[in-house]
């Protein structure tokens, strides 16, 4: 299960950290440490979503 989440957080974590950027420079923020708070921050939020995605998947099996 251990591989499928990180492989899930590859994907998950770009997704979000892009997010975040996005929704930082809509909010008018440009600065360096604010986009890569933000980009930081997407990659942390992803790894229990991908845990818990992971999980749904190995109990459906």
């Amino acid at each position: 299960m251990l591989q499928l989440s990180l492989i899930l957080h590859l994907f998950i974590g770009a997704t979000l950290s892009g997010v975040a950027i996005v929704v930082v420079l809509v909010a008018g923020f440009g600065g360096l440490w604010t986009i890569l708070g933000a980009a930081v921050a997407g990659f942390l939020i992803a790894f229990p979503i991908s845990w818990a995605i992971a999980k749904r998947i190995y109990d459906a099996e």
